[in-house]
This record gives C-alpha cells, structure tokens and sequence, in this order.
C-alpha cells in the first residue's frame, strides 16, 4: 500500500486495495457465508460494498432510518431505504447493509429498534443506484447512492446476529483504518520528493531554494510528520500481527495523525513549488483534492478525537471507580488508599512517581524517553482531575476532549518514534543518526505541545474563551450569516 502511493500509481482511491465492503463477511461471516462470497470477492469478479451513511445519519450510525422487516414466513428480511456516498455503489454485486431491525429485549420484552447487519446481493431484487457523484477528488472511484425497494434478503445472510449491526459496523471501519497509516506515509513521500526536486534545482537571489531557512525547516516537519505517521502503521501492524484484538485506539489516532500530516506535507510541497505547484500538470494539485476526504471518510476526526479521549477517560475513570469503593471501607483497603495518597503527594510535589521508559529505548534517545514518560505522567493526573471534576458530564466539554485527544495523539506518536529510532539504533542501520535526530525532535516539540494542551484544560483564561466561542458561534447561526457592520456600509 505505502509503494503504491509513493508511486501515485492509486492516488485515485487507495482504498479500493482493502475494500472495507467485504471487511464484515471476513470478520463476522460464519464459514459458510465467507464460503459462499469471498472467493469471488478476491478474485475480482465480484465487487463489494460497505453502505453505512445516509441522507440523515452520518458520524450518528445508530440513527440509521433504513429498515428491514421479518417477512411472515419467517424466511427473509425485506429491506427498505437508501445509502448515501456508497463507494462501488454504481459497480458492486455484494453489499454490506446497516438496517434497523426490531428486536425483542429478552430481560423486559420490549420491542425496540436496533441495528443489524446483512448480506445483500444485487441478483436478491430491489437494489437500485443513482449516477456516480461529482466529488473533488477520488475521481476514479465510483460514488453513488443505493436504494433498497423491498429487498428480500434471506435470513441467513445476516452477519454477526440480529441487533448487533454496530458492533460490525464499528469493527469493520477500525480495521480499515488501519491501513490509512501506511497508505498515507506514501502519499507524503510523494510530496516529499517532488519539494525535493524543485527545491535542489531552483535558484533565487543566487541561492539554491534549499539553502534558505525558510524551506529547510518546510521539508524538514514533511519529513518529521511522515516518518512519525510510517512508525505508527508500522507499529500498529506489528501489534496487529502478534494477536492483538483490541487496537481501535490505536487505529484511530494513526487516522486522524496521517490524515492531518498527508494534508500538512501536501500544502506546504504546493507551497514550496510556488506557481508551479499550483498547475495541473505537476500533479500536486490532484494530490490535494484527493487527500482532502481522508479526513472524513471512515469516522471523521473530529468524532475520532473525541473516541480516542472518552475511551482513555473510561480506564482512568475504572481506577478511580476501584479509589471510590476502597475509600468506602478504608480499613480493608490501605494499601490502595496509601498507593493514591503517596502518587498523589508525589504530584503536587512536583516529583515524579517512578514512571521510566529508559530501559526500553537505546542510550542516545534517554531524554526523549524521560520526555514521554513525563508527558504520560500528566495526562494521566490530567484527566483524573478532569473526571473528579466533570464526571460523566465531561462528554459535553468538546473544547477540552480536544486538547485530551491532540496530547493522547501525541504521546503515542511519541512512543511509536522512540520504538522505531531506538531500533535503528540497536541495529547499526546507516540511517539510525538521521532517525535519532528526527526523534529527538520531534519528542521535545511534542512534549510542549502536550503540556500546552493539558494546562489548558483547566485554565480559567482558556475556558472563558472557549464559552465566548460558542457564544459567537451561536449569535452567527442565529443570524444566518456573520453581524458584524461592513466598514463600508454596504
């Protein structure tokens, strides 16, 4: 995936290669089901596709109106509805269907809607699709809306079990985030060497373009952003490959970080070509445009920073459910109150309480290890104080899920540079000081940029700003449009 895109040769839907229209038939299929469709599926002569989104339920799944309904023999769903922005919506054969299906609660017997999953081929009757949509980039993937007029869809299709269409949903697209990493890393190179070119042969004011600070320090964080965002699908893929089946944080920081770092490396590659990279024929331009949905498409980033904090705000919020109950029964639970007193003394002494790193990365790399030791020790006394502060309304503070998210982000960027230079490193590659360099770099600017965002968090200054935001914000919809008096008067 990295080869192809450093080559451009899939600039038009990189996507495509992992299809996450089969994704839930490979994860979710029984045997006979992945019997019945994957062959086709890998051989190319069946098409699949993932239809999720519609008209009224975008980041929102579960508010999905697609419905389907048992039929009275009891041996089909019979599917209504449509899809929006179905990729290979024009071309597919297969498709993997999101509907509301009415479910039996078995603990109080209600009926209630809940999402299920479906096999659904073309062949089955009442699947339909409109032209392809004219979008900005990705021209090469075919986009359209699907309908579903009474489909009839046996009951054996359904993946996973009745009711549980979101957990196929949400599992399906943290795996095919994954590889957006790695897909993206390519794309950045891309830019990187076409910055490169232009900047070791063009010469201004008697100069190289290449000697002037200004663009040393532009190709430098290109190269900084794509080596961090290599390391994160790398590492990720690693953990993947020895077993691991819980990495949808993961999966979602690599996400949002490359979508960013490809976007950051894009703009600033058109900048560095000035004019020239503002034509067509040099192919940046392409590049943009296509870049430009990664930060939307397969859970947006805005709704991915907010998954990434509330799930690490759950597991310091089970520590300090465990502190709660053993301050309900101090005697029987000393040590455990003894353990939080004494990191906690430690804190607001300023001391650290023991947390090291440098035993897992090489010598030359010892203070960007303390840096991140330091830095995961904050975030954590951070957001215990935010929990015993908020508490579960913590969910509505967006302004300061965000500043959680960006230092989560950066912690495990940290981490994923310390792991590969190190390695570099221990091995003697040719290209180690270069690496070690990078990750020093990167390591100490990343260490600011998390105590900057954890500060504010709880900064009175900070959040009165975030209040008169929203304050704008809201004044502006209510006008319809921006208040302010032109200065001409118009």
């Amino acid at each position: 995936m990295e080869n192809l895109q450093r080559q451009k040769i899939v600039k038009d839907n990189p996507k495509k290669i992992g299809s996450i229209g089969f994704k839930g038939i490979l994860l979710f299929g029984t045997p006979e089901q992945k019997a019945q469709y994957l062959p086709k599926l890998a051989s190319g002569e069946n098409m699949a596709a993932y239809c999720l989104t519609e008209p009224s339920s975008g980041s929102d799944a579960a508010s999905a109106k697609c419905r389907a309904e048992l039929s009275p023999d009891g041996k089909h769903f019979i599917l209504n509805g449509s899809k929006l922005w179905i990729s290979n919506g024009g071309l597919a054969e297969i498709f993997t269907v999101f509907a509301q299906t009415p479910v039996i609660d078995e603990k109080t017997g209600e009926t209630k809607d809940k999402l299920s999953a479906f096999i659904v081929e073309r062949s089955f009757g009442g699947v339909s699709n409109g032209p392809p949509e004219k979008k900005m980039g990705i021209k090469a993937s075919n986009t359209a809306e699907v309908y579903f007029e009474d489909c009839p869809i046996p009951v054996e299709n359904v993946l996973g079990e009745v009711g549980g269409g979101f957990k196929v949903a949400m599992n399906v697209l943290n795996n095919g985030r994954f590889g957006m990493a790695a897909a993206l890393s390519g794309t950045m190179n891309y830019c990187i060497q076409k910055a490169i070119e232009h900047a070791s042969q063009r010469t201004q004011f008697k100069k190289k373009l290449s000697d002037f600070g200004s663009i040393q320090e532009k190709i430098a964080r290109m190269v900084m952003v794509q080596y961090v965002t290599e390391s994160m699908a790398y590492m990720l893929s690693a953990n993947m490959d020895q077993g691991a089946t819980e990495f949808q944080i993961e999966a979602a920081i690599s996400k949002v970080y490359a979508s960013e770092a490809a976007w950051f490396c894009a703009d600033e590659a058109v900048q560095i070509l000035g004019g020239m990279g503002y034509m067509r024929d040099c192919g940046l331009e392409r590049v943009m445009r296509d870049l430009r949905i990664f930060r939307i498409f397969e859970g947006t980033n805005e709704i991915l920073r907010l998954l990434v904090a509330l799930t690490g705000m759950n597991h310091a919020g089970e520590h300090l459910r465990q502190l709660q109950k053993a301050l309900e029964n101090p005697l029987s639970n000393v040590g455990t109150l003894f353990g939080a007193a004494g990191t906690r003394a430690k804190r607001m002494a300023g001391m650290s309480t023991g947390l090291s790193l440098t035993q897992y990365v090489h010598k030359d790399l010892t203070a960007s290890a303390d840096q991140t030791a330091k830095a995961i020790e904050s975030f954590g006394f951070t957001v215990e104080d935010l929990l015993t502060k908020y508490k579960k309304n913590i969910i509505n503070e967006q302004y300061i899920l965000n500043r959680v998210s960006d230092s989560a982000i950066d912690i495990y960027a940290m981490v994923c540079v310390l792991s590969r230079a190190s390695r570099s490193l221990s091995n003697g590659l040719e290209s180690a000081k270069h690496e070690s360099t990078i990750c020093q770099v990167f390591c100490d600017e990343a260490s600011q940029k998390i105590e900057k965002n954890l500060k504010l968090t709880h900064s009175a200054g900070s959040l009165k700003n975030y209040k008169q935001l929203a304050q704008i914000s809201s004044d502006v919809m209510e006008n319809n449009g921006t208040i302010q008096e032109h200065p001409l008067g118009f």
